[in-house]
């Protein structure tokens, strides 16, 4: 587990409320040291979030949705916040979105990397590793297919469906995290720069 986080309370999952704020970059920040958990196929992993992407919609030349582009794929962003957005990168590697804001605002953010929580074997089974180290759950396809997430998942809730974010009270230190410009969009001109993407320090050698 992250140095910067501390644990205080048991978890709860977070409310819709959380996810409908008008504020994507806030969010995205908010989610760090939250616990994304999932329960597919019987099997329980979870994870603390240590890096997210925030993703602005229509006017974000980086997101799916910029220029209100809808398609069968990205109907999920126009959702109301609080569901998944799945998709197929390269097609190989699956991407989970958190869908925020209100219904026909396509915000999104993007789950970067994490820390293992529980069901480290079945995570090591998943990524074909014998044992955990920082690539276990570093980057976003690493953290899909560690945590069971595929495509199919798109568009389900977070609030009672088999991927889950919960509050388990680890207070992210403010000083410690490291904001910076998003990862591999260049194409997305100036707003390739924007400060939207946010991550903790790990404490895995």
């Amino acid at each position: 587990m992250p140095k910067t986080l501390k644990p205080v309370i048991q978890g709860e999952i977070l409310p819709q409320s959380f996810y409908l704020s008008d504020d994507v970059v806030a969010v995205s920040r908010e989610l760090l040291g939250k616990i994304l958990r999932t329960d597919i196929d019987g099997r329980r992993t979870a994870m603390v979030i240590t890096e997210t992407e925030a993703y602005a919609g229509v006017t974000d030349r980086a997101s799916h949705a910029y220029g209100d582009r809808r398609t069968r794929r990205t109907e999920p962003l126009y959702g109301p916040g609080g569901m998944a957005y799945v998709y197929l990168c390269y097609g190989i590697h699956h991407l989970f979105n958190v869908v925020t804001n209100v219904s026909g605002v396509p915000h999104a953010v993007l789950v970067r990397a994490g820390e293992p929580h529980s069901g480290l074997s079945t995570m090591l089974e998943r990524r074909g590793k014998p044992r955990a180290d920082r690539s276990l759950l570093a980057g976003p396809g690493s953290v899909a297919r560690a945590l069971g997430i595929t495509t199919a998942l798109t568009g389900s809730s977070l609030l009672n469906g088999p991927v889950r974010i919960e509050d388990h009270g680890l207070n992210v230190d403010k000083d410690a995290v490291i904001t910076g410009p998003r990862v591999g969009i260049d194409y997305a001109g100036e707003d390739a720069r924007r400060p939207y993407r946010f991550r903790v320090p790990t404490c895995r050698a």
